[in-house]
């Protein structure tokens, strides 16, 4: 009898951000196939509070930590070894996103903008794979799934600052599809376009026609589109995918 090849029964994830949006999603729909899940979050007390109730805490744990401080990201990882004892797939969820343009008037805030953004979507991401993959070696090996961005490619002109932090976790991915390969560790990437979740309202909300005119599809990306390429790349279908990017965008940038 075929087994379900999207089974990820027993398989230790943590996922950082994910009280909202692709993060909720993503980890209820690995709950569905079977994982134990280590939940990530910063601020969102409540929403993994609620999240974590409706998963059952028999089948995860919630992990406080800023991904942008190292010291904050060294912990999450102790406390999922500790309750777990592995990490089997590490999904580098954890973002921070705002408006910062080129012809702004205030340094330092330019300056503060691109020091958070890399902080905890690039230095935060490359941490977190660094100390997971310390357990990936000694247990045979695991994944790294990198949630990226359309506009790593893109080239964009107000939020510079986040496009290049995505184009860095892309190239991340592949470093380590080259690099670790030999000791089983497999990385991928997806690279969402416009997606319906809280970090996108604003732009949402302010360019939602214009955008629109965008997408082949008329559509805007919803969690799910996301979440269920992630479950493809962590489950055995997608064992051979290594240093891959999945466009989840409707057809509105190729590269």
């Amino acid at each position: 009898m075929r087994t379900n090849v999207l089974d990820l029964t027993n398989k230790i994830v943590l996922i950082t951000g994910a009280s909202r949006g692709i993060g909720r999603e993503t980890a209820l729909q690995m709950s569905d196939a079977g994982a134990l899940l280590a939940l990530n979050y910063n601020r969102s007390a409540a929403d993994m509070h609620s999240l974590v109730k409706e998963i059952g805490d028999e089948r995860c744990i919630a992990v406080r930590a800023d991904i942008g401080d190292p010291v904050e990201t060294e912990s999450m990882i102790d406390a999922v070894i500790r309750r777990f004892g592995r990490v089997d797939v590490l999904v580098n969820n954890a973002a921070v996103f705002d408006l910062n343009r080129f012809e702004g008037d205030d340094y330092d805030a330019w300056q503060r903008g691109w020091q958070r953004t890399f902080e905890v979507n690039v230095f935060g991401a490359a941490n977190a794979a660094y100390l997971a993959m310390r357990s990936m070696r000694a247990h045979g090996g695991g994944k790294i799934i990198n949630v990226a961005s359309r506009a790593a490619f893109r080239g964009e002109t107000e939020f510079a600052d986040y496009g290049a932090s995505k184009a860095a976790l892309v190239n991340l991915t592949r470093s380590i599809a080259r690099a670790c390969a030999r000791d089983n560790i497999i990385a991928s990437c997806v690279a969402p376009g416009f997606i319906e979740t809280e970090m996108a309202h604003a732009e949402l909300a302010a360019h939602r026609e214009e955008i629109l005119r965008q997408i082949p599809l008329q559509r805007v990306g919803t969690p799910a589109d996301v979440a269920g390429a992630i479950l493809f790349l962590a489950s055995p279908q997608g064992d051979y995918l290594n240093g891959v990017t999945i466009d989840i965008n409707g057809g509105s940038w190729f590269h």
